[in-house]
């Protein structure tokens, strides 16, 4: 059987994933998984320079999922190079690192700081950023600076790009054709869905920043529609993430249309996640008599 895919040149031993900000960057979750086993490690976001993130309380448990407004908290990018690529020297994995920023200038520092490191194997673009020079609106959210940042990030980037897409837009496919018009090798999708929680005991909004990123099960159904509809609307591939807990939910987004898929709140509850996913599918294959996983890639 083969369980390779690949993106942008790049092949991955399967098409599982992590998703950004549930993984840390692999080191927290070692003790669990064998990192080796996985398509590869995608890592928390990473800015130009430490972020404190919101004040807390910042995560909270909703119906089917979670709500979180963590606000990338990370420690810079040097931190990063030194500490976390490091570590991930030691695993046979692609790493795939995830970035964010406040303005175009932001991403672009950490892409140069990054262009020479042989351990980065490919780059995920977080545009669910709030872009500081256009009144906090998301990069994601409209398509011309989508478009805008995307092709100057080609410009700079020496490792092959994904665009993370936001699913608090009118049209996916808009924005998926906007990513790969300004040169975008992937996308991935979909970002957390904007969400509230109100305790109405305390009369008060339960996270600190009000609003924070659902995701979860309660998300898959949107997830699975989006990636559908992004895989039909361009030709660059697509890496599908958004409630998978199982290889079922993980086959699903296959049949979609994605060519890989990421694993995000699941690793909160069941640290193997990933693992059994990736056996799941080998079992499945097996079971249908499927010798190619890309076979089954957007078939319905």
């Amino acid at each position: 059987m083969n369980t390779s895919v690949e993106i942008a040149g790049v092949k991955f031993k399967n098409p599982v994933m992590t998703a950004s900000g549930t993984f840390g960057s692999g080191m927290e979750y070692s003790d669990f998984v064998d990192l080796g086993r996985l398509g590869a490690v995608v890592t928390k976001g990473v800015a130009n320079i430490p972020w404190e993130g919101n004040p807390v309380p910042r995560v909270a448990e909703v119906y089917g999922g979670m709500l979180n407004a963590i606000g990338l908290q990370n420690p810079g990018v040097e931190v990063f190079a030194n500490r976390d690529l490091k570590f991930l020297e030691g695993y046979d994995t692609k790493v795939i690192v995830n970035v964010c920023g406040k303005t175009v200038e932001d991403y672009l520092e950490v892409i140069e700081r990054l262009s020479d490191e042989k351990r980065v194997d490919m780059l995920e673009i977080n545009v669910s950023c709030p872009n500081v020079k256009e009144g906090a609106i998301a990069f994601g959210q409209k398509a011309e600076a989508l478009f805008d940042i995307t092709k100057k990030i080609k410009e700079k980037a020496k490792q092959p790009v994904i665009m993370k897409l936001s699913p608090n837009v009118t049209s996916i496919s808009e924005m998926a054709k906007a990513a790969e018009a300004a040169g975008a090798d992937a996308i991935s999708l979909i970002n957390t869905i904007t969400g509230m929680k109100i305790d109405i005991y305390k009369k008060k909004f339960v996270l600190a920043n009000r609003t924070g990123g659902m995701s979860g099960p309660a998300i898959k159904p949107v997830a699975v529609r989006m990636v559908y509809e992004a895989s039909h609307a361009v030709k660059i591939p697509v890496i599908g993430m958004g409630g998978i807990s199982n290889y079922e939910d993980a086959i699903e987004f296959i049949m979609a249309g994605a060519t890989a898929i990421a694993v995000g709140a699941a690793n909160f509850h069941n640290p193997y996640a990933t693992v059994e996913i990736v056996d799941g599918i080998e079992r499945y294959m097996q079971e249908q008599g499927i010798e190619d996983i890309n076979e089954i890639r957007g078939i319905v």
